[in-house]
C-alpha cells in the first residue's frame, strides 16, 4: 500500500511534463527518458509499449553520460525545458553523422547547450529542477558503486548538493541493497535552510523513501542546543576521544553489591552473597544497552535467588512460586535499583560536565586544566558540539521513556490477560455445542489474536536512529570527528557519500580526504572531483577567487563557465534599501539574500525590506544555498583568520548572477 501510495502520488504530480527527453541510437531507435518509467496498457495478450524509460536504469543512462567525445552510442540527444505542462524550449544535439553522410539537419553540435541555457533561470526558495541537464562528470559520480565511502570533491557551484540528492535518488531505486526493509538512505545536510531548500527534489525525482536530517535532527537535544563559544572547550569536543569516557561513565552506575543480603520469604530466608550479585550483574548481554540489561540482571538475580532457597529441600514450593515471592521483597528491589538505576543519558552526560571528579574518574587521560574547561554550571546548558556525547550515552543507555513505557505495556497486558481469561472460562463454561466450539479460545493463537496491539501504550520509532545502508552528507568538511561517529553507528556497512570543499571548512582541512576519512574508521575511500562552476558567473569569481586565495594559496577554486554581463558593484551600507528596492522593481521574479555578521547587521536588513523574495541570514547558514543577487554587508566583518575568509568567500559564490558588496 505504501508502495502503491508513493507512485500515485508522483503520478500526480506530473503529467506530460515527466519526460526529461529523448535519445536516438546509431540504428535510429528512439527512447524516451523519464522521470519515472512508464509502460502502455497491454493490449491483444502482448506487452504494453514502452513509453518511457526511468531515468536511473542502465538503458537512460547515455541520456545524461553522451558527451561528443564519448557519444555512448547515441546518434542525437534532445533535451525538454517545461513550463505549466508545456514544453516551452528544446535542444537538440548530435553525436554522430547522418545517414547521407553529413550533420543531421537541425541539429546543434553543443553538448552542453540545454545546461548553459538553464544557468539563467531565476532561483525560487527551492531548489530548481536540474534532473534533465546532468552533466556527464555529475552522472558518473551520482551512478557511483555504494561500497565504501565515495568522496565528491568540489568547489562552489560545481553541483555538489545537486549530485548529493540525485545520488540518494538513484541508490534508492537501483541498488538492491538499498531497497525497502533494506535500512534505506539518510540524507545529512548542513542547517535546516538547507532541508528547506531542498526538500522539493527528492520528490521530484519520483523517491520519497530517502529521509533528511542535519545533525542536530539526530539527538533531542539538538533543536535548543546553542552554538560553543568556548574555543578550547569545543576542540576537546570535537575529538572522537571524549566519547569514550561514557562507558566508565555508565560502569560506574553497574557496580555489583558488596554486601550479604538476607531475603525473606514465605518459606523461609536465604542468603544473597557477593557471588549471586556478581553472577547476575554478569548476565548482561554485551551490546545492550544499559537501561535494556537492567530487566535481564534484575530476572538473573531472582532465578539465583530462586534456586539458592530451594537447594537444600526436595520438599520445596515451584521455582516460579519462588522467584515472585522474592521480586516482592522491598529491601532486595531498593538494592538493586541503587546498584543497577535506570539512566537518563542526558543527566549522565551533564553530570560529566558539572562534577569534575566523575569526568577526571572517566576521563583520566585529561590534564586538570582541561576538565576545568569542560565544567560549567549548568550540566545541561546543550551546545551544538555537545550532541556526539548526547548521542553516544543515549546509544549506551538505552531511552529511560523506553523502560517506562514497556513496564505500562506489561501491566496494560497483564489486565487484559487476567479480563481475557475471565471472560473465556465463562464462554466455555456455557458452552452447549455439541463440539464445544468456545474451547478454541484456550488456545495460543486465539490469546495472541485477542490482543489490541493499537490499544497497548508505545512509543514512536526513532527514524533516525539507523542502521541505514547508505548515507549522503553534505558540507562533509565540516564535521568534527565526534560528529563522524555520530553518523558512522547509523550505517554499519560505512556505505557513505561523502559532498564537500576541503577549501570552504571553516576551521580547516588541512588533511586530506582519505587521510580525515581513515582516522575517523573508513577503510575504503574513493575521491572524485568536480571541477567546473555551473553556478557563479565569472565575474564574480574574479572577485571570490583571490579572497579564498589569499588565506589558503592550494585552493581548488572551479573555473566558471558562463558570464552574467553584469559586474560585481560596492556601495554603502546605507544604500541597501534603495538596492533592494531597484532589485525587485526590475525582476518579478528569482530570489536574493542579505548576508551580514552580528545581531545588528542582521536586524538593520530585515528592516530594509519585507518582500518575501529576499532572505537575512547570517554566513554560516547560506552554505549550500544560491539566490540571484547577494548583498554582502561589511564582508570584513564575517570574522577573521581562515573562518573569516571562508565566510566571504562562500557568501560571494551563492550568487547567480549579481554579487553587490555595501560597506558602512
Amino acid at each position: 500500500m505504501h508502495r502503491l501510495s508513493a507512485r500515485l502520488r508522483t503520478l500526480d504530480r506530473y503529467g506530460v511534463d515527466a519526460c526529461l527527453g529523448r535519445i536516438v541510437d546509431t540504428e535510429g531507435t528512439a527512447l524516451y527518458i523519464g522521470r519515472f518509467g512508464l509502460t502502455a496498457p497491454a493490449m491483444d495478450g502482448r506487452g504494453g509499449e514502452r513509453l518511457l524509460v526511468d531515468w536511473r536504469t542502465p538503458a537512460a543512462e547515455p541520456f545524461f553520460a553522451a558527451t561528443l567525445a564519448h557519444p555512448e552510442g547515441l546518434r542525437s540527444r534532445r533535451r525538454y525545458r517545461w513550463a505549466h505542462g508545456r514544453v516551452v524550449d528544446y535542444w537538440d544535439e548530435v553525436f554522430g553523422d547522418g545517414e547521407d553522410g553529413g550533420a543531421i539537419a537541425g541539429l546543434s553540435p553543443d553538448d552542453q547547450s540545454a545546461f548553459i541555457a538553464s544557468l539563467g533561470a531565476s532561483r525560487s526558495a527551492r531548489m530548481r529542477d536540474v534532473l534533465g541537464t546532468i552533466q556527464a562528470d555529475q552522472d558518473a559520480v551520482i551512478r557511483a558503486d555504494s561500497r565504501g565511502a565515495l568522496v565528491v570533491d568540489g568547489g562552489p557551484g560545481t553541483g555538489k548538493t545537486v549530485v548529493a540528492l540525485h545520488r540518494a535518488a538513484y541508490l534508492q531505486y537501483a541498488d538492491p541493497r538499498m531497497g525497502p526493509g533494506k535500512g534505506g538512505v539518510l540524507v545529512v545536510g548542513p542547517h535546516a535552510p538547507y532541508l528547506s531548500y531542498v526538500e522539493d527534489v527528492l520528490p521530484s525525482l519520483g523517491e520519497e523513501g530517502v529521509q533528511l536530517c542535519t545533525l542536530r535532527d539526530l539527538v533531542a537535544e539538538g533543536a535548543a542546543a546553542g552554538e560553543e563559544t568556548d574555543p578550547a572547550a569545543a576542540a576537546l569536543k570535537a575529538s572522537a576521544r571524549l566519547l569514550e569516557a561514557i562507558e566508565p561513565a555508565v560502569r560506574w552506575y553497574e557496580r555489583p553489591p558488596t554486601s550479604d543480603l538476607l531475603v525473606e520469604t514465605p518459606w523461609g530466608e536465604v542468603l544473597v552473597t557477593d557471588v549471586e550479585w556478581a553472577d547476575a550483574f554478569g548476565a548482561a548481554e554485551p551490546g545492550t544497552t544499559h537501561n535494556d540489561a537492567r530487566d535481564r540482571v534484575w530476572g538473573e538475580l531472582l532465578d539465583l535467588v530462586a534456586d539458592l532457597h530451594r537447594a537444600g529441600d526436595d520438599d520445596q514450593p515451584a521455582h516460579a512460586d519462588v522467584r515472585r515471592a522474592v521480586a516482592r521483597d522491598e529491601e532486595l528491589r531498593g538494592a538493586f535499583s541503587r546498584a543497577w538505576p535506570v539512566l537518563d543519558p542526558a543527566r549522565v552526560a551533564a553530570d560529566l560536565f558539572t562534577v569534575p571528579s566523575y569526568l577526571r574518574r572517566c576521563a583520566p587521560w585529561l590534564e586538570d586544566d582541561e576538565v576545568a574547561t569542560l565544567q560549567r554550571d549548568a550540566g545541561d546548558a546543550w551546545t551544538v558540539a555537545d550532541l556526539p556525547l548526547l548521542d553516544a550515552a543515549r546509544r549506551r543507555i538505552g531511552d529511560p521513556e523506553e523502560v517506562r513505557v514497556r513496564r505500562r505495556r506489561e501491566a496494560t497486558l497483564a489486565a487484559e490477560r487476567e479480563v481475557r481469561e475471565r471472560v473465556v472460562d465463562e464462554l466455555v463454561a456455557a458452552d452447549d455445542s455439541e463440539l464445544m466450539l468456545m474451547s478454541i479460545l484456550r488456545g495460543e493463537d486465539a490469546r495472541t489474536s485477542l490482543v489490541d496491539e493499537a490499544a497497548l501504550p508505545a512509543l514512536d520509532p526513532d527514524l533516525l536512529a539507523g542502521p541505514f545502508a547508505h548515507i549522503v552528507v553534505d558540507e562533509a568538511q565540516e564535521l568534527t570527528d565526534a560528529q563522524w561517529r555520530m553518523l558512522l553507528h547509523r550505517c554499519p556497512s560505512r556505505s557513505f557519500t561523502v559532498v564537500g570543499d576541503r577549501a570552504q571548512a571553516r576551521e580547516g582541512f588541512p588533511e586530506s580526504w582519505e587521510m580525515r576519512l581513515a582516522r575517523v574508521g573508513f577503510t575504503h575511500a574513493t575521491l572524485s572531483s568536480l571541477t567546473v562552476n555551473y553556478r557563479t558567473p565569472s565575474e564574480v569569481m574574479e572577485v571570490a577567487g583571490p579572497v579564498i586565495r589569499a588565506a589558503l594559496p592550494d585552493a581548488n577554486v572551479p573555473l566558471s563557465v558562463r558570464s552574467a554581463g553584469i559586474p560585481v558593484r560596492e556601495g554603502r551600507a546605507d544604500d541597501l534599501g534603495a538596492v533592494l528596492s531597484a532589485w525587485l522593481d526590475g525582476r518579478p521574479d528569482g530570489t536574493a539574500v542579505v548576508i551580514g555578521a552580528g545581531r545588528e547587521g542582521l536586524d538593520r536588513a530585515a528592516r530594509a525590506t519585507s518582500s518575501p523574495r529576499v532572505r537575512v541570514l547570517p554566513p554560516p547558514l547560506v552554505k549550500g544555498l544560491e539566490f540571484d543577487l547577494v548583498v554582502a554587508i561589511d564582508p570584513e566583518d564575517f570574522g577573521e583568520g581562515l573562518t573569516g575568509a571562508v565566510d566571504r568567500y562562500v557568501a560571494m559564490t551563492r550568487s547567480t548572477r549579481e554579487l553587490v558588496i555595501l560597506r558602512s
